[in-house]
């Protein structure tokens, strides 16, 4: 009984632990970097991006543009929730993609760091936000890439660009989870444990399936030609999400790359299958 006793002590200490040592992991890995850290970053990569601070109805938000040359298409990358502008680094500091084309990541309004603004759970506000970074580019040399959340922005966007890519696009409200750990967001006792950041992303997704009714019969107003990748094994965003985008667009429209057994962290764990479709498309 004693032995019993002992082990389920130490048993649960470790448990203790291990979830004190999951909560730090997440915030220190989500939380937004400063100016400073992303230049850091980015050049440790041998790479100086343009870093701005711009501004959009009166909110602010942070935007890295690298310019590659002159006469290149641009990638415009939109992250999904939580995100930032550093998601695809990976990408924007390849050395094939680089000769092929010019990047624009950026914050969404709430992610930003140490941002005062409340994210504003409306994909109407980022898809007009978008426009406004995208309103100076030449449209037809123009790939806009959304991942997740971003998924829906990019669609949303009916401006006529080269190509519109998906990326594990969340777009169906009928198969979106709803995951046991946001209720942690939503009782007032336990609130006090999200970080800010983690807050916003809870907000998001609470009004993400009534948001997303909207957009039902609205989504082939997209006109471009639209590539999704999506990864079968996915519980976060459901491959049954591209699906039901495929059933909606022409074939000639519509083309569906799937990854067998991918997840939904398939932007940095399919790096190579991603950056081939991104030749492709540039090409």
């Amino acid at each position: 009984m004693k032995k019993l006793k002992k082990f389920l002590k130490y048993f649960f200490i470790l448990i203790g632990l291990g979830l004190v040592l999951s909560y730090f992991s997440f915030y220190y890995f989500t939380e937004p970097k400063s100016d400073d850290q992303i230049l850091t970053e980015f050049s440790k990569l041998n790479i100086q991006p343009e870093l701005t601070n711009e501004d959009f109805k009166g909110f602010s938000y942070r935007k890295i543009k690298i310019t590659n040359g002159k006469n290149l298409p641009t990638m415009v990358f939109v992250h999904g929730t939580i995100g930032s502008s550093v998601d695809f680094i990976c990408y924007m500091s390849d050395s094939v993609l680089a000769k092929k084309a010019n990047f624009i990541s950026y914050d969404r309004v709430g992610y930003n760091y140490k941002d005062e603004n409340e994210t504003q759970e409306s994909i109407a506000f980022e898809r007009d936000l978008l426009q406004s970074i995208t309103k100076d580019l030449e449209p037809k040399e123009t790939i806009v890439v959304g991942y997740s959340y971003g998924g829906s922005i990019a669609l949303a966007d009916t401006s006529n660009y080269k190509k519109t890519i998906l990326i594990a696009p969340a777009v169906y409200h009928k198969v979106e989870p709803q995951f046991w750990f946001i209720n942690i967001y939503k009782w007032q006792l336990t609130r006090w444990l999200v970080p800010k950041i983690w807050k916003q992303a809870g907000k998001e997704k609470l009004s993400h399936v009534e948001d997303l009714k909207n957009f039902d019969d609205n989504w082939t107003a997209n006109k471009n030609a639209i590539l999704s990748i999506h990864g079968t094994a996915d519980v976060i965003v459901p491959f049954s999400n591209s699906e039901y985008l495929e059933k909606q667009f022409p074939k000639n429209q519509f083309n569906l790359v799937k990854i067998p057994g991918g997840r939904h962290f398939l932007i940095w764990e399919d790096f190579d299958i991603i950056k081939e479709e991104f030749l492709k498309s540039l090409d």
